[in-house]
């Protein structure tokens, strides 16, 4: 919904067959860092929901309390953020 009317660009990041098979050449090295860089970017955003799925055991979503699922997943990200 706070995409409609906006022009978004997806960055997927590539099977690793392909990336693997990337030549050996500037392009393709070229190819590679970007890659890398959609991988960090994916590592830095992943690894708090990591620590709270795993460290905080929070694996159940409340329905008919949003304002209350809401208020704690925040707490969740804060605490996750002073573990990190």
């Amino acid at each position: 919904p706070e995409n409609i009317g906006t022009s978004v660009t997806w960055h997927v990041a590539m099977k690793r067959s392909k990336r693997k098979a990337l030549p050996n050449n500037k392009l393709g090295r070229l190819k590679e860092k970007l890659e890398h860089l959609k991988a960090s970017v994916r590592a830095k955003v992943e690894h708090p929901f990591h620590v709270i799925k795993n460290l905080f055991r929070h694996r159940k979503t409340r329905y008919r309390g949003l304002a209350k699922n809401t208020a704690q997943l925040s707490t969740l990200f804060a605490f996750a953020n002073l573990v990190l």
